[in-house]
């Protein structure tokens, strides 16, 4: 791997932030940046284990555990298009720490909760602060990243959603042994929140932000700071004119904004429905082992997940996004389509079928966060990546609630047939809208050409 031991060691004449070689910086901006999808991960996650102790306890409706399931994703569609806006106007670093504050307060107080209204409104509270993390976190990395490490280091920032999620799995598994397990579950998010707020505090504010609203020597003395004492303003490379917010809602932008929402949408889906009701799922597929063995499977799904991920970081800078992308989609419909045909095939084709839906969703899950951060100019590219966080959370909180009543009312074979479906959507508008920006600069990747 080709990581300098120190931010002067990179630098060269002609350089930019686009060529200079990966350094220490860059790798701890992307781990701390990291811990928003990971605590991302492990508040969906939890919850979806979590759920199996509260809905007995409370005799929880479908209408309540539907709402609850979805709550954080109506957060996370409130705080991506809200603070999303934000982050371009304000910066990047102040919102970096304010968010996962916020978490960690709404995360304690979860164990004190002692209704569905209650439990709702922190769980949309946090979605809010998750949501806000999105665009904060993946600007900053994108901003610093240099062009060939760029597609690997936000795509690495979803993996560890995976990551968060698969070690909720696990923490659910042991806590559910207490009858009032399901408060230290939701309330154990408050640990790793803590500990990435202290990792966040000495990031700096993004150069590529600071010269976009004309502090340019800020952002010279963050470039020396971070990637060379000998940067330079003509390290960071010159993007095309000011681009204001409205121009999203209009022209090449606007169908970039159209085709991250509805490729995000169709990733997510039928990906939070199984977070947030998992181990139900399992449940019904006539496991011999009942509720002990869908919470372990439940597990081993979040490992496939995570496994997917690190394949596709492997092969997107070498295949390219679009093979990736389309690819995913068709393969992992093809897991889902089996489930629906022969959802009573017996624990090993479960779980093959489970599997090759879980790795092959990898490709469009790393490229969630790639091509937003790629496709839109600094000045709003908080606000983009905000408002396609958004919109994908308003199909993915429509499915997640209504995940519950359609394995009631239509059943497990049907909900099956659904989630295909979605995922061909997804492979089939990929292949006609999904640009290629393998090895490309940021600033032309950005630029309406």
């Amino acid at each position: 791997m080709d990581v300098d031991t120190s931010a002067s060691a990179g630098h060269r004449p002609g350089s930019t932030l686009d060529t200079l070689h990966l350094n220490r910086f860059h790798i701890r901006l992307a781990l701390v940046s990291s811990g928003g999808p990971f605590l991302d991960g492990y508040i969906l996650g939890i919850i979806g284990i979590a759920m199996v102790q509260i809905q007995d306890q409370w005799r929880m409706s479908v209408l309540w555990s539907g709402l609850i399931g979805a709550s954080a994703l109506i957060g996370v569609f409130v705080g991506g298009a809200v603070f999303g806006a934000v982050t371009d106007r304000i910066g990047r670093r102040l919102m970096f720490m304010i968010d996962l504050v916020a978490i960690i307060v709404c995360s304690v107080l979860q164990f004190f909760v002692t209704n569905e209204v209650e439990l709702f409104v922190l769980r949309l509270l946090i979605g809010i602060a998750v949501g806000a993390d999105y665009p904060i976190a993946t600007s900053l990395v994108t901003e610093f990243a240099p062009r060939a490490w760029r597609a690997k280091l936000l795509g690495g920032l979803n993996a560890m959603w995976f990551v968060g999620a698969t070690v909720a799995a696990f923490v659910g598994y042991l806590l559910l042994r207490s009858p009032d397990g399901w408060k230290w579950m939701l309330a154990s998010s408050a640990v790793p929140a803590a500990v990435i707020v202290c990792a966040r505090a000495r990031i700096p504010e993004s150069p590529r932000w600071l010269h976009s609203k004309g502090r340019s020597r800020e952002a010279v003395d963050v470039l020396r700071q971070t990637v060379s004492e000998h940067a330079t303003l003509a390290d960071l490379p010159e993007e095309e004119g000011a681009v204001p917010v409205s121009a999203l809602l209009t022209g090449g932008y606007l169908k970039r904004v159209v085709f991250i929402s509805i490729f995000w949408t169709c990733t997510i889906v039928t990906l939070f429905a199984i977070y947030a009701f998992g181990p139900q799922v399992l449940a019904l597929f006539n496991l011999n082992g009942g509720a002990d063995e869908a919470n372990l499977g439940y597990g081993l799904i979040n490992l496939f997940f995570l496994i997917g991920n690190v394949v596709a970081l492997l092969l997107v800078d070498r295949l390219g996004r679009r093979p990736i992308l389309i690819g995913g989609f068709a393969v992992s419909a093809l897991g889902l389509l089996y489930l629906a045909v022969v959802p009573d095939s017996g624990l090993w084709m479960v779980a093959i079928a489970f599997a090759v839906y879980a790795v092959f969703n990898g490709g469009p899950s790393i490229l969630e966060w790639i091509y937003p951060n790629e496709l839109f100019p600094t000045e709003v590219r908080a606000t983009a990546v905000g408002l396609c966080t958004g919109i994908s959370r308003i199909g993915s909180a429509i499915g997640t609630f209504a995940t519950p009543w359609s394995l009631t009312a239509l059943g497990l074979s049907a909900t099956m047939y659904i989630a295909a479906g979605i995922a061909l959507v997804g492979a089939l508008v990929s292949s006609f809208m999904a640009p290629e920006t393998r090895n490309k600069d940021l600033h032309v990747t950005s630029a309406l050409l």
